[in-house]
């Protein structure tokens, strides 16, 4: 399998951290993502991914697919150990609205494309980017740990073992940090984020900043 990739994204890094923990190997191939040169915006990567979106992963059997959730999905279906949903079906409906929340409601809001379009309307400059990326983020994960808090028992979203659910709140939460949020102010947040960089898989497939 080769898996198109951005170390900054953090899509990039749900997929990533699936595959750590379920302990797969994939070929990777870096595609920029960043200024009018981006690889992302290429004739080539675009006739791949008509997106232009990382990740995006090409299967062993020559099958191309896009969006993160969709290739965790797969990679759970494949390789089903250790499951990424929990057993009951209430627990498995609340870690995929948790991924949805925060994939739907936050991410979609804040990509290069999104900071882009903003700069070019009049009067929207860089500062007026980060305030608009520090309220969507705040405004969700707001919501988001209030959902958790309402009925977490374990040291991850759903019990004592991570799934969908942390693979798409940690590397959230490492762009909360990075845009100059204080996640202290979301306490269940910040315990579970603990608990997933203490798990290898999680800490060594962050994003990392934007150079």
């Amino acid at each position: 399998m080769k898996l198109y990739v951005n170390e900054v994204s953090s899509a990039t890094a749900r997929v990533r951290i699936a595959l750590a923990l379920k302990g797969l190997k994939v070929e990777e191939e870096r595609i920029t993502i960043f200024g009018d040169d981006a690889t992302s915006r290429s004739p080539e990567f675009r006739a791949l991914n008509p997106q232009g979106l990382v990740p995006a992963l090409l299967t062993d059997k020559g099958a191309l697919l896009t969006q993160s959730l969709a290739i965790v999905g797969y990679l759970d279906e494949i390789q089903p150990e250790p499951a990424l949903l929990p057993a009951e079906p209430e627990d498995r409906a609340f870690a995929r609205s948790i991924a949805l929340a925060i994939v739907v409601e936050i991410h979609a809001l804040l990509p290069p494309r999104i900071g882009n379009r903003l700069r070019s309307l009049p009067g929207v400059g860089s500062e007026e980017v980060a305030s608009w990326n520090r309220h969507w983020v705040s405004e969700g994960l707001g919501a988001v740990e209030a959902l958790i808090a309402r009925r977490r028992t374990g040291r991850f979203v759903v019990g004592d073992r991570p799934s969908i659910a942390d693979i798409v709140l940690f590397p959230q939460m490492v762009g909360a940090t990075r845009i100059g949020l204080d996640i202290a102010q979301w306490p269940n947040i910040a315990e579970i984020a603990g608990h997933c960089r203490a798990i290898p898989a999680f800490a060594e497939n962050a994003p990392v900043s934007p150079k």
